[in-house]
């Protein structure tokens, strides 16, 4: 096999192109994964006296990352990917694997670098891409001819120490740079893979972020942004409110034929609501001084508007000003949300649970009948 032989320091490892299927074939699986329904690719055995492998497997076990719910999930995600993309490789980055023997090495004539390796006897063990392997069996098995035509690129170790593969484990698995939350949410309405109900809360965010009549207009602290205005929330903060409601709503949501005429009705919704908010609060809304424009509040006036909404969202005209009148007696309550104070009046454990409070609260002031949600908030 054709490969390019890397050398950083005293470290020698080979980057090649292998074809799908011949990858599946020389890589093993040390954990489960499972695709639709009940079909699986089983763990394959680990030799006791192979510690890297049994490291590798003891790891997996423990970690929370690769619990049989969430393992699915994944790879259902790649696997869709795999489908969706097209003019994009499916699998940009490299797996790498590793293996206890020596490889051979032969440059070809006039060349150093680059040469043919001999691989090896045993199959190799995955250090890094068993979800985007186990993806891609998957994807071999429905799409044959389309998978047939991938190329993974792989980098491969050899020859190494068992205590080299362990720390190299445990390095890719613990300090890989990932794409931040903020970017991430920017990208949900680029992507067609994306679950369409975080489509739908980042369209949200985005709105609240550039119409003209949004309360929230550049108050939010998202990537790339330029106003010179004071933010009042992270872009990642307000999507995993929204999202928590969306997703609350989502059964019904999907039913919808315009999805994109209903994102705009909850946008309306939330900007009516936070009109209302803004009038009711006076003086202190954007106020150093005060807690009302500052995330903990404004997560707590979101869940509001989600339990007000689904019992007073119509008729629309009118609603601000309905609304106002709901909000009225928060204006009595102003007192307790300075800055000076402020958490020994609403003490808890942490921010969640000092959003849930607020909450409550707000809810309750106003007359506002709190619905349970099932959905958890981070």
């Amino acid at each position: 096999m054709l490969a390019t032989r890397i050398r950083q320091k005293d470290g020698l490892f080979y980057f090649a192109s292998y074809p799908a299927k011949a990858v599946l074939e020389k890589a093993r699986f040390i954990s489960r994964f499972y695709g639709e329904g009940e079909e699986m690719i089983s763990a394959q055995s680990v030799p006791q006296n192979d510690e890297i492998a049994q490291f590798i497997a003891r790891v997996e076990r423990n970690d929370e990352a690769f619990q049989r719910s969430l393992s699915r999930a994944k790879v259902k995600s790649l696997r869709n990917f795999y489908e969706m993309a097209q003019s994009q490789p499916p699998i940009p980055g490299t797996v790498l694997l590793f293996t206890s023997e020596t490889i051979k090495f032969t440059a070809l004539a006039g060349q150093e670098s680059v040469g043919n390796i001999q691989e090896p006897d045993s199959k190799y063990l995955i250090i890094d891409g068993q979800h985007r392997l186990a993806a891609l069996r998957f994807y071999l098995k429905e799409h044959p001819t389309e998978a047939a035509a991938i190329n993974v690129p792989c980098i491969i170790f050899d020859g190494r120490s068992e205590d080299f593969a362990a720390e190299m484990f445990v390095i890719i698995n613990s300090t890989t740079t990932r794409i931040s939350k903020s970017h991430l949410i920017d990208l949900y309405e680029r992507v067609s893979w994306a679950d369409p109900d975080k489509r739908f809360a980042a369209r949200l965010v985005e709105d609240l972020y550039r119409e003209s009549d949004s309360p929230l207009r550049y108050r939010i602290n998202r990537l790339g942004g330029r106003s010179q205005l004071d933010k009042w929330i992270l872009q990642a903060e307000l999507f995993n409110e929204l999202h928590r409601w969306i997703s609350s709503d989502w059964k019904k949501i999907r039913l919808v034929t315009n999805s994109y005429r209903e994102g705009e009705r909850y946008y309306e919704v939330i900007r009516d609501f936070f009109k209302a908010a803004e009038k009711v609060w006076g003086d202190s809304w954007d106020h150093d001084g005060y807690m009302v424009t500052k995330p903990v509040t404004i997560k707590a006036m979101i869940r509001v508007c989600a339990d007000l909404a689904r019992a007073d969202a119509d008729p629309v005209e009118g609603r601000a000003k309905r609304w106002e009148a709901r909000l009225l007696p928060w204006k009595e309550q102003m007192r307790g949300f300075r800055s000076e104070g402020f958490y020994e009046r609403f003490p808890a454990k942490g921010q969640i649970e000092r959003v849930a409070r607020i909450h409550r609260d707000l809810a309750r002031w106003a007359g506002i009948e709190v619905r349970a949600s099932k959905v958890a908030t981070s």
